[in-house]
C-alpha cells in the first residue's frame, strides 16, 4: 500500500490520528521510531530549522520541498506536509503539489493567508478572498497524479474575520472537494463544535493543531477526538524540546569547563550510531566490499 493510500485510511479511521512535526531526517525517525503511524513537517520547524527565522514565509518553495524529500527519505510512515499559500498563483500550486508527490509525501495543505504568510499563531496575519483561494485548492486537487494524495484546504480566516466566516469557508472548501478541512488557531471548545458539525455533514475529516504556547487549548488527543476531529498536529513540540535540550549542554559545556556533569543525559557515541542507522548501513555495505 502506498503512504498516500495508508495516510488517507489513517485520517478516515475511527481513531483521531496524531500527526507530531518534524523539522529534518534525524527528528523525524525519532517520531517513527517513538511509535506514531504518521509524521508531518511544515514552515515553523523548517525555517528555524534551516535558516534560523520565524515562520513568515522566508523559505521558497524548492528549499521546503528538497527538506520534504530528505525527511521522506530518512522513514517509512507517511509524511504530511506545508505548501503554505503555494508560492504563487495557480501554476505555481501545481508546481508544488507535483513535486512533493514526487519526493515521496503523502499529502499537504494549502492555506488562505495573503503572501508572505505567517504562523498561524501569531498576530498580525491576513486572508485573501475565498475567490482567489479556491482556484488554488482546485489547482491542487486537479494537480495530484494519485488520487490517494490527501490535499487538505486550510483557512486562518477565524482570527481574522471570526467563527462565522471560518465556518462559511469550511463548508466551501469541504464542498469543493479538499480531502481534509483545517481551520487554524481555534480558540475555544464551543468553536471547534461548531466547525467539526458542519464538516461532519459533509463527511470531511477535520484537523485541530496544537501549539504549546499558542491560541488553541491544550486538550488531550481523547478530548479531541470526542470533539469531532480526524488529526491532529502538533507543529512545535519537537523543535521546542530540541532547542531547550541543546541550551540546556550548551550551558554545561560553556560554564562546567565540558559535558562531563551532564553526558549522562544524553544520548552517547554508540547509541546515536545505532539510532541513525549506521550499523545497518555497514552491513549493507559488507554485500558488497
Amino acid at each position: 500500500m502506498s503512504r498516500a493510500k495508508t495516510f488517507r485510511e489513517l485520517i478516515r479511521a475511527t481513531e483521531i490520528l496524531q500527526i507530531p512535526c518534524c523539522y529534518d531526517g534525524a527528528s523525524a525517525k525519532v517520531l517513527e521510531q517513538t511509535g506514531f503511524k504518521a509524521i508531518a513537517a511544515a514552515g515553523y520547524g523548517l525555517s528555524g530549522s534551516l535558516l534560523g527565522m520565524p515562520d513568515i514565509g522566508l523559505l521558497s518553495g524548492p528549499e521546503m520541498v528538497n527538506q520534504y524529500k530528505n525527511i521522506s527519505d530518512a522513514v517509512d510512515v507517511p509524511l504530511f506536509v506545508d505548501i503554505d499559500t503555494g508560492f504563487g498563483d495557480v501554476n505555481n500550486v501545481i508546481r508544488a503539489v507535483r513535486d512533493a508527490e514526487e519526493a515521496g509525501v503523502a499529502g499537504l495543505f494549502i492555506e488562505d493567508q495573503t503572501y508572505p504568510k505567517r504562523c498561524g499563531h501569531m498576530a498580525g496575519k491576513n486572508v485573501v478572498d475565498v475567490a482567489d483561494y479556491l482556484p488554488k485548492l482546485k489547482a491542487a486537487l486537479w494537480a495530484r497524479r494519485d488520487p490517494d494524495f490527501v490535499i487538505t484546504a486550510r483557512t486562518d480566516s477565524l482570527a481574522v474575520h471570526g467563527l462565522d466566516e471560518a465556518v462559511r469557508r469550511a463548508k466551501i472548501f469541504a464542498d469543493v472537494g479538499a480531502d481534509m478541512v483545517f481551520v487554524e488557531a481555534v480558540h475555544t471548545v464551543e468553536e471547534m463544535q461548531k466547525i467539526n458539525a458542519v464538516l461532519h455533514e459533509r463527511d470531511t475529516p477535520s484537523m485541530a493543531n496544537i501549539i504549546e504556547g499558542g491560541d488553541t487549548p491544550l486538550l488531550s488527543v481523547g478530548e479531541l477526538q470526542d470533539l469531532g476531529y480526524s488529526a491532529v498536529a502538533y507543529p512545535c513540540g519537537a523543535i521546542f524540546a530540541a532547542i531547550t535540550a541543546v541550551q540546556d549542554w550548551a550551558r554545561h559545556v560553556l560554564h562546567d569547563g565540558g559535558p562531563q556533569e551532564v553526558a549522562s543525559s544524553y544520548m552517547n557515541f554508540d547509541e546515536y550510531f545505532d539510532f541513525i542507522g549506521a550499523n545497518a548501513i555497514r552491513q549493507r555495505e559488507s554485500k558488497f566490499v
